[in-house]
């Protein structure tokens, strides 16, 4: 029998769980529209398979793995989590996994989905939805994954430069009708973003963006700023292996604050990019806990000028200067 001196108390416990959910406090918090999010998140696109992930054949991850990474985000203080519907392999689906893990949701917890691009039941892209009769069934299928009776924020995925109007208008008119609480862009452009606001609120603007990302990138991140509107990037990590993960070559720059500081260059990335401004939020993805554990610990990183100065000239070479989307 464990004696009382070794037992873990109410009190220690939840100390623990202070202590826990202090992590993702340390990057700080900005709004999503009505909602305040710790500015470090936790995105989902890892989470249903080992591997390389939006591709047909995936290996499906352990479930009880992926459910314990998601109850510890959250322990962790995680209250802004990214999702998609199209986010599966086969037996695991994100959507599933978070209403396995996390239902009933807490009140604070900010689910952010996507809809535009489209998977078949075999894994396959089909043609991104442009229609509104199609855009209302992808919320509908997040709505209905998810277990909930309204998405709290839903992110419009675009491919290419043409308008945006008529499929963010069909999204303006849901969340009229009370099935969105928030709208968002991803994947867009300055111009683009423009004719959104023209409709309706936008809350976030969601693109690819790290060390290494193009200038148009950073000119949509300072527009963001300028407008109180979050910039949440995804693909901080991977930069150029996009969602086949980060790949080994790393700048220079990047290796040496590493090395200095003792952490990972992940940690390094995810603190650069949230330098960048106090609009900008992270969402890196593991199926992992302690590279998730050590991605939320990048929230406290501080860099000094002269860190980001050596990181800075590594984003100017474009180290990783292939961020045009896929999906």
């Amino acid at each position: 029998m464990t004696s009382d001196s070794t037992a873990a108390t109410p009190a220690t416990t939840a100390a623990a769980a202070a202590a826990a959910a202090a992590a993702a406090a340390a990057a700080g918090t900005w709004k999503l529209g009505d909602r305040t999010v710790h500015r470090i998140g936790f995105g989902t696109m890892r989470l249903p398979q080992t591997g390389p992930a939006l591709v047909p054949h995936a290996v499906p991850r352990d479930r009880e793995q992926a459910l314990r990474v998601l109850r510890r985000a959250v322990e962790l203080g995680v209250n802004h989590i990214d999702t998609a519907a199209f986010y599966f392999s086969p037996l695991r689906s994100a959507n599933e996994l978070i209403n396995r893990a996390l239902a009933p949701y807490a009140d604070d917890l900010v689910i952010a989905t996507k809809v535009g691009p489209g998977r078949g039941i075999d894994g396959e892209w089909v043609e991104h939805a442009r229609t509104p009769a199609r855009l209302r069934a992808q919320v509908e299928q997040n709505l209905r994954q998810l277990g909930r009776d309204h998405l709290d924020l839903v992110n419009l995925r675009i491919l290419g430069t043409d308008s945006v109007a008529e499929r963010f208008g069909a999204l303006a008119e849901l969340r009229e009708a009370g099935l969105i609480r928030q709208l968002g862009l991803s994947n867009v452009h300055p111009h683009q973003l423009a004719e959104a606001q023209a409709i309706a609120p936008v809350v976030c603007v969601q693109n690819p963006y790290g060390i290494g990302a193009t200038p148009e990138q950073d000119e949509l991140l300072r527009i963001c700023g300028e407008q109180g509107i979050a910039f949440v990037p995804f693909y901080a990590i991977a930069g150029a292996g996009r969602q086949d993960g980060a790949g080994e070559a790393e700048p220079a720059q990047v290796r040496a604050v590493a090395e200095a500081r003792g952490a990972s260059t992940a940690q390094v990335r995810l603190a650069w990019t949230l330098h960048r401004g106090p609009h900008v939020l992270a969402i890196p993805g593991t199926g992992d806990v302690a590279h998730l554990e050590e991605n939320i610990a990048a929230g406290a990183l501080r860099l000094s000028a002269e860190e980001l100065a050596l990181l800075d000239e590594a984003h100017a070479g474009r180290a990783h200067a292939d961020v045009a989307s896929t999906g």
